[in-house]
């Protein structure tokens, strides 16, 4: 099944879509309704209201985690473009719910960088408390997955060692507009799926996601072992090769554009680069 976070009315509400039509969920949004043990019988239940598809207003699919963890050098082809080794572990960094913005709000770019990159992700949706995860314990944890565009200034992610302060800008990464449970994806808690993000109208990435170096079940067990995870929390997987500092020559986005980030199966993102600086 499909689910969202659905801005009404100055507000927002946890939907669930059922044709042309998005079934209220009874909770506030997506996070508080993850947060009930028995979440996922209450999604395929009816409900009175509805709202429709046409003209919805996403926010991000999780508007408040309390942790989005972020996954670098994870598909071998952005690792060669890079030029870094094959990690033997999953390399970590973090967002925080203020970064996140609506599948189709704009991008603010901040007025500080002049080295504005995409990268196109999938997104894992934790759907119930774990602490050091294993196997199957980690694989229940995951309520679904979703995209997630990690907007990275350049110039000050290499600052220095330590990649944060690149990735962290308000109202910088999109994230939606659905949460698809694994059971409606071919390869299940290990999805293989087709990636992909244009700039205006232009292909910039394409990959699937079972070339992941790390998969969504060994993230979730890594994370969980560091920090307990709680429901709504965000594992983004890491980005495929084709982002704008890696090419030649390097390409920014400064302005204006249209970013679309796409995943099969789940839905896209459709973004505006907005040229009157950051929030």
């Amino acid at each position: 099944m499909k689910l969202a976070t659905l801005r009404v009315n100055g507000s927002t509400r946890a939907v669930r879509l059922d044709g042309d039509r998005l079934v209220d969920l009874g909770a506030a949004d997506l996070g508080e309704f993850l947060s009930q043990e028995d979440w996922a019988a209450k999604a395929a239940a009816d409900a009175a209201t509805t709202y429709p598809v046409e003209g919805a207003d996403f926010a991000p699919v999780v508007p408040r985690p309390s942790k989005v963890v972020c996954v670098g050098l994870n598909y071998k082809n952005h690792i060669q473009e890079m030029g870094r080794d094959l990690p033997e572990h999953p390399t970590l960094f973090a967002k925080f719910a203020d970064c996140l913005i609506g599948a189709a709000d704009d991008i603010a770019r901040p007025e500080e960088t002049a080295e504005f990159d995409w990268e196109a992700e999938l997104a894992v949706v934790i759907g119930k408390p774990v602490r050091r995860a294993k196997g199957a314990e980690a694989e229940a944890a995951i309520a679904g997955f979703t995209v997630l565009n990690d907007i990275t200034c350049r110039d000050w992610q290499f600052r220095t060692r330590e990649w944060l302060q690149g990735k962290m800008w308000d109202s910088s990464t999109p994230l939606g507009p659905y949460l698809v449970t694994p059971g409606d994806l071919p390869g299940g808690v290990r999805p293989e799926l087709e990636v992909t993000l244009s700039v205006d109208g232009e292909v910039m990435q394409h990959d699937n996601t079972g070339d992941l170096l790390f998969d969504p079940v060994v993230l979730v067990e890594y994370v969980s072992t560091i920090v307990r995870l709680n429901p709504g929390d965000v594992i983004a997987t890491g980005t495929p090769g084709g982002v704008g500092h890696a090419r030649t020559p390097k390409r920014y986005l400064t302005g204006g554009e249209r970013v679309v980030t796409e995943i099969q199966g789940i839905g896209r993102l459709e973004n505006t680069v907005a040229k009157d600086g950051a929030a």
